[in-house]
């Protein structure tokens, strides 16, 4: 792993020591991830729009036969990468009022009772192995991972924490729905800060995704997680400098 993480150290050096990009460069790049990531992080999650369909969503188009929650999904998640944007340019550290916030756009006009609130009620993750814990006990575990992440996770690398901070926010699950979306949300806000650019969980990834994830809260070994986290990281990196490259030659 550290070889691996050390290999997608060269290529972000390699992309830094390229700045600034060209701006239509920046903004292709900037709309193909956008749209990336929110129709996976929404496919992962069950929604039948396409990567097509998800794209006429965001430029304002109704999709005949998709329900009004599938349409909402989408721009719901959009808002969300615009505050996720807008913390990573402000410089804000991370808090709880902040997942708060993100997970209040995820779930806006959806589930308003539940959105941005702490749930109330015990929940199964389905499929997974892991049961989350007693929704009494989130606030607590919620106020630990705060806690955390401001202490031991700044020794690890951008690349474990965020992965770290992705699995425990989704192992403590203190939301009624919206866990996902807000969890791979928080992953790319904790890349983003430390400058790599956004990163998409595949929805081919899906089974992968979710193995590694119980496999992590069950036996708290993340190796695979981080792995998959790091291959998506290097997917992303890739992608930027092919463009610079072509730009370049």
């Amino acid at each position: 792993m550290n070889e691996f993480l050390k290999r997608i150290e060269e290529k972000k050096n390699l992309l830094d020591n390229n700045r600034p990009f060209p701006e239509y460069t920046v903004k292709s790049i900037r709309e193909n991830l956008l749209l990336e990531w929110t129709y996976n992080s929404n496919a992962i999650e069950g929604n039948t729009l396409t990567l097509m369909e998800t794209k006429v969503v965001l430029e304002g188009i109704t999709v005949g036969g998709k329900t009004l929650r599938e349409h909402l999904e989408v721009i719901n998640h959009k808002e969300a990468i615009l505050y996720v944007e807008e913390i990573v340019q402000n410089k804000e550290a991370l808090t709880e009022w902040q997942i708060k916030n993100i997970h209040r756009l995820v779930l806006k006009r959806i589930s308003d009772k539940y959105a941005g609130t702490y749930r109330n009620q015990d929940v199964i993750i389905s499929g997974a192995v892991h049961i989350p814990p007693n929704f009494l006990t989130v606030p607590k575990k919620m106020n630990k991972l705060i806690n955390w992440y401001e202490t031991d996770a700044q020794k690890l690398h951008p690349i474990e924490r965020a992965a770290y901070l992705h699995g425990v926010f989704v192992g403590i699950h203190p939301f009624v729905d919206g866990n996902g979306r807000t969890a791979r949300l928080l992953l790319n806000l904790e890349l983003m800060k430390n400058g790599y650019p956004p990163t998409i969980i595949r929805n081919e990834k899906r089974i992968d995704y979710y193995t590694s994830l119980d496999k992590a809260h069950t036996t708290n070994e993340y190796t695979d997680f981080v792995q998959l986290v790091a291959q998506e990281v290097e997917r992303s990196l890739d992608i930027y400098l092919k463009l610079i490259q072509r730009n370049n030659s």
